[in-house]
């Protein structure tokens, strides 16, 4: 197990794309199945950079969603990547891959959920904003990753955010390039 400081203490802007990412895991359950989405956003712009949505909360899970982010943005060097103290982010293989590909790890405080506010903030809005009105007995694997899906694609191209200057993420970026 190792546990990195927080380097962030809750700091959560960045003035430039690639220098700050926060992560975490979310559950959706839908009747008697749960699936887990794994997230990583960009603190610049708050836009989703990548995600997994598996049947198991695994290392493998945030392995695979942080492998995409990287590859998405071109492997940037340097980027703090910040998560809390779970059992996968604290694992050998996952703080080796940080390391391997020259991030920077850093954690929440135990226990402190505040300290990963804005990640966690997100994934609260997919649940009420995308599932709250769902029958959840009435969807299968394939439909609950078409919304989550949906749902990205909304929050990052068309979702607008106070912090943002009333820009969507997507279009915030845009602008600042």
């Amino acid at each position: 197990m190792i546990v990195a400081p927080n380097l962030l203490e809750r700091n959560f802007t960045a003035t430039a794309p690639n220098k700050k990412w926060v992560t975490d895991i979310t559950y959706i359950q839908y009747g008697s199945s749960t699936l887990y989405l794994s997230s990583i956003m960009d603190l610049y712009n708050n836009e989703i950079v990548a995600y997994k949505l598996y049947d198991h909360q695994q290392t493998p899970l945030v392995i695979d969603t942080l492998n995409e982010a990287l590859e998405l943005r071109g492997y940037p060097e340097g980027i703090i990547i910040h998560s809390d103290q779970g059992s996968v982010y604290t694992s050998y293989a996952y703080q080796n891959l940080i390391k391997e590909k020259h991030g920077v790890s850093s954690m929440s405080r135990r226990g402190n959920c505040w300290d990963n506010a804005v990640i966690e903030s997100f994934h609260s809005n997919i649940k009420s904003e995308e599932f709250q009105y769902t029958k959840f007995n009435s969807l299968n694997n394939l439909q609950v990753a078409e919304k989550v899906k949906e749902y990205i694609r909304y929050y990052n191209e068309d979702r607008i955010l106070e912090k943002l200057g009333y820009l969507a993420p997507k279009e915030f970026g845009k602008q600042a390039a």
